[in-house]
């Protein structure tokens, strides 16, 4: 068994506009000060990493790697969750999509999704040129919509969904796997890929592609009611990415999971900084180490209630406390009895 790794911390809800938060080397000290030991890093900010660029230098993708190291920490992964959504966009939701691109791909859907496409293709060989092993990203969603069919789902309409939504991903797979990228997905809602039975959907139609893998997220399995342990034991081969965040679901005699239009803050399932919500995470280390999971664990912040920058440096004490570090002997070693094949035969009357 392997120790799982960690603390890392993901940037995207932290980059802003102020110091320590809006440049590379100011953040990568103020998470190294906290105590982690990665960064998980977001694509859409020049400031941090340029996406392109990386792909196409080496060189620019060392002093990358420079700048994070000499702080004492690594690049856990590179998320393109942004452009991942932006591969597959149903028309209803264009107009709220279109803030996620350039300026120079709004109001025009396949040029946007052309772009998003070439930013995945860039994310392979960016991670091959940091040293990486996985990426973050959402799927797209084509048929969000129909989640909850009122009216009724035209017959085949999930079919030719997730067979399109395939089409799309499959050449990208093939990026990261010629890079040898692990592309993980993060089933999330409002993705097509929001839990196991889509997952395997997905799985299906690109033809079990090894690259398929699973961004491990529990805090999106408590607000669907979904056993987040069990989700485990099922894709554990499959997982290879792993987001440390709390969720509550409390729901009432007034609102359930869809939240009644409320804000976060008076949503029955909301989003709570590490150990203030209700995910059992000393059973999801256990079963990740019982896995032998090889990847990071990384504190995605959100919450509705705590600020964020305490959020950030509990977190960093949260996962600490709670990688398991593993044996590599059985605890019972002590007391073996020395035997040998041949003895074996014997006690069993084979021999």
């Amino acid at each position: 068994m392997q120790t799982i790794k960690g603390p890392g911390i993901f940037l995207a809800q932290f980059i802003g506009d102020e110091a320590p938060f809006n440049s590379l080397d100011a953040i990568c000290a103020w998470a190294a000060g906290l105590g982690y030991k990665a960064i998980q890093l977001p694509t859409t900010d020049d400031r941090f990493i340029d996406l392109h660029k990386a792909a196409e230098s080496k060189t620019y993708a060392d002093e990358i790697n420079g700048i994070v190291h000499s702080h004492g920490l690594e690049i856990s992964e590179l998320s393109t969750h942004i452009q991942g959504q932006l591969v597959a966009v149903h028309p209803v939701y264009d107009d709220l999509f279109d803030g996620f691109a350039p300026p120079a791909y709004r109001k025009n859907p396949k040029e946007r999704t052309k772009w998003a496409v070439g930013q995945l293709h860039d994310a392979a060989k960016a991670s091959y040129n940091l040293g990486l092993n996985a990426h973050a990203t959402f799927s797209g969603a084509l048929l969000w919509p129909l989640v909850y069919p009122w009216p009724q789902r035209p017959a085949g309409i999930v079919e030719d969904g997730f067979k399109e939504l395939a089409a799309r991903w499959l050449p990208i797979l093939d990026s990261f796997d010629k890079a040898g990228v692990d592309l993980c997905y993060e089933t999330h809602p409002g993705e097509d890929l929001h839990d196991g039975i889509t997952y395997e959907m997905f799985l299906e139609k690109v033809n079990n592609h090894p690259r398929a893998c699973l961004l491990y997220d529990p805090s999106h399995y408590i607000l669907q009611g979904l056993k987040y342990l069990d989700f485990i034991d099922i894709y554990h081969e499959r997982i290879k990415m792993f987001h440390v965040k709390d969720a509550e679901f409390n729901p009432t005699g007034k609102q359930g999971a869809y939240g009644g239009y409320q804000n976060w803050v008076d949503r029955a399932g909301r989003f709570r900084s590490l150990g203030d919500g209700q995910v059992d995470f000393k059973s999801i280390f256990s079963k990740l180490s019982q896995y032998d999971f090889k990847g990071w664990a990384v504190l995605e912040w959100e919450c509705a209630l705590k600020d964020a920058q305490v959020g950030a440096a509990e977190g960093a004490v949260f996962i600490k406390d709670h990688i398991i570090p593993v044996t590599n002997k059985v605890f019972d070693d002590f007391a073996a009895a020395g035997t040998d094949a041949g003895f074996n035969k014997s006690f069993l009357g084979l021999s």
